[in-house]
């Protein structure tokens, strides 16, 4: 692999676009599109389908159908979402690439942290600019300057902005297999990992509920006639969490219990919330036995539980397909000067489900930083651009075959 003239003319370009790359990130930080803040998702989507609009091809807005969520009242209720973003250019090409990030973020509506600062050594701290305004940022930067390449034509790519990565990615989940089998690798735009490192192997993940349904009564007057919901939770929640330790890389985290009311009342509802991380389908299968023994054993005279939820995102480990497209990556890398490294990771991201509809894929190609999914989050400025170069070449590369896109995808089966 060599980088050439036409691939360093692609790079200078994007370095003389550094301010461009970041400030448009810090300007998407002032749009606060939480998972579910439809009016803000909606104003955001539409700042980024303009974005788009400037790469060749067509952007369409992908209707995704309504999730479903348990309420505090025990009762499924429907999510709406907003459509997808996707563009599609020169899908006829050789080599195809598919091209993915999100545009939610885990901060709310009404939420005070609206604003990206400078902090004293240097980082810039802002909501969603590392996971994953800046991504986008990076991602868009890249495509664009990867279009004065002369060996695009070699090339085509899907682009998919989602709505809904940060609650599992329930409603995109479909597009998102359906695009990973008409590609030969995937590229997604979750921040790096800590020290810059790039996920390798990922564990899965699935989050659940519970609704435990007792029997209400006077707490004074009636308390034997009382069954007590909460207490039931709180027992099914002791036995759920004993799983951990049972089994090698399963966790689960019970995360909240809602129901009670009145002091002078017997509750009659509970609901227990809560998250699996597995190493791969076999623990799966046992931590979802696990669960439902663990939901049998709270029935009892006048108590019902009744799971909901399950499994999303399949464990993504790193298998030969993965191993020889990071070892392309790092070898691109190189040629810039940048030292590619990887680690396994608990957390999970898009890249877990385009692994499991067959697409290899590095998926933590957007800038570095920390502390996501906090009012810590930050940023590293100088990451924008450089993260926006590697992207580039590795597109070049695709294109010129010296990463043989075809051959990593045939190592996955």
């Amino acid at each position: 692999m060599k980088l050439t003239a036409q691939d360093s003319s692609i790079l200078d370009r994007l370095a003389r676009e550094e301010s461009e790359i970041l400030g448009r990130a810090v300007e998407w930080c002032g749009l606060s599109s939480g998972s579910r803040n439809l009016p803000g998702l909606e104003a955001q989507r539409a700042v980024l389908e303009s974005a788009m609009a400037e790469l060749p091809g067509e952007v369409e807005n992908v209707p995704l159908a309504d999730s479903h969520e348990v309420g505090a009242d025990g009762a499924l209720k429907a999510q709406q979402h907003p459509p997808a973003l996707m563009l599609t250019v020169r899908p006829q090409a050789p080599v195809q690439v598919v091209l993915t990030g999100h545009y939610d973020t885990v901060y709310p509506a009404g939420t005070s942290f609206t604003q990206v600062r400078p902090r004293p050594d240097g980082a810039l701290n802002g909501p969603g600019l590392a996971d994953m305004k800046g991504g986008i940022s990076v991602m868009l930067a890249a495509l664009r300057a990867f279009e004065d390449h002369p060996d695009k034509g070699e090339l085509g790519y899907r682009v998919l902005l989602s709505p809904d990565e940060e609650i599992g990615s329930l409603a995109s989940a479909p597009v998102l297999a359906r695009l990973a089998q008409a590609g030969h690798v995937g590229l997604t735009y979750e921040p790096a990992m800590a020290g810059g490192a790039f996920a390798a192997e990922r564990k899965g993940s699935g989050n659940f509920h519970i609704v435990v349904r007792g029997r209400a009564a006077h707490a004074g007057r009636d308390f034997a006639s009382g069954r007590n919901a909460i207490a039931a939770a709180a027992d099914l929640a002791i036995r759920l969490a004993s799983a951990n330790g049972q089994r090698e890389g399963v966790t689960l985290n019970v995360a909240r219990i809602d129901g009670g009311g009145p002091l002078n009342m017997v509750p009659d509802l509970a609901v227990v919330r809560f998250n699996v991380r597995l190493p791969d389908a076999e623990a799966g299968e046992w931590a979802l036995d696990f669960i439902r023994n663990a939901v049998v054993a709270t029935k009892a005279d006048g108590i019902e539980a009744e799971l909901h939820g399950g499994f999303t995102r399949p464990a993504k480990p790193f298998n030969a397909a993965q191993q020889q497209l990071f070892g392309a990556v790092k070898t691109a890398g190189s040629l810039i000067g940048q030292e590619i490294t990887w680690a396994s990771s608990g957390g999970v991201c898009e890249g877990n489900n385009l692994f499991a509809a067959g697409l290899p894929n590095v998926d933590t190609l957007g800038v570095r930083g920390g502390d996501i999914h906090s009012e810590n989050e930050y940023a590293w400025p100088e990451s924008f651009v450089e993260r926006a170069q590697l992207s580039a070449l590795i597109l070049a590369k695709l294109a010129s075959r010296e990463i043989p896109a075809a051959e990593i995808k045939a190592a996955m089966a």
